[in-house]
């Protein structure tokens, strides 16, 4: 009876061992599978960081090479016009918008140094579109006879206004558009490349810089 319990209990320890030395490689393995999986995910997450600054970064350059290519407002007072039609037109209609607006203010019966001022806008500015017209016809612009739009839309309410009122609104008026105007013919004289445009502009322009200064002058007289 003892002899064949003894090869039993060999064959029962052997199984023991081989089932224990299994364990132990499975668990071993799960563990190796383990790490790896979570090292994988550990740069994948580095991957998906680095992923989102770098876009972060590229967003940011291009964010700021736009912001620096941005372009000067091209309707600001001093930006030179596109090209000498448009100027020609745009200078066209500054005559129209000081003359028809002079003309307003002689039908209100402005007087004194206003009423003198409305006078010679109207002289002033009818000769200056007079010496522009062969210019522009030689070079196929035809010139607009009417004030621009913002001068347009603006007139309504100044035709409602009388007396000191209305006389104080147009010379404020007059500073603002010669003020504009002297900077336009400044910014396209360097533009220009026609000689009669240029030679126009030289003659034009201290015209235009002695009304601002009148208006400057009327100005402070009002507001005093």
């Amino acid at each position: 009876m003892k002899t064949f319990l003894l090869p039993l209990a060999s064959a029962g320890l052997l199984l023991f061992t081989a089932c224990s030395t299994s364990t132990t490689s499975d668990t071993a393995a799960s563990g190796t599978t383990d790490a790896a999986s979570s090292s994988t995910m550990s740069s994948d997450s580095s991957a998906g960081k680095m992923g989102s600054a770098m876009a972060a970064d590229s967003g940011s350059a291009m964010s700021g090479t736009m912001a620096g290519n941005g372009a000067a407002d091209p309707n600001g007072p001093t930006a030179p016009h596109a090209n000498d039609a448009e100027f020609m037109q745009s200078a066209a209609h500054s005559d129209q918008n000081e003359m028809q607006l002079s003309k307003l203010a002689l039908s209100k019966g402005v007087s004194g140094k206003v009423k003198a001022y409305a006078n010679q806008m109207i002289a002033d500015h009818t000769k200056s579109t007079a010496n522009l017209k062969p210019i522009a016809a030689k070079a196929g612009v035809t010139l607009p006879t009417d004030m621009d739009a913002d001068h347009q839309a603006m007139l309504p309410a100044m035709q409602k206004l009388s007396g000191k009122e209305f006389e104080t609104k147009y010379v404020q008026q007059m500073v603002a558009d010669h003020q504009k105007t002297a900077n336009t013919l400044k910014a396209h004289q360097t533009m220009t490349k026609n000689a009669a445009l240029q030679n126009w502009i030289t003659t034009t322009l201290p015209v235009v810089e002695g009304h601002l200064s009148m208006a400057q002058q009327d100005s402070k007289t009002m507001t005093m």
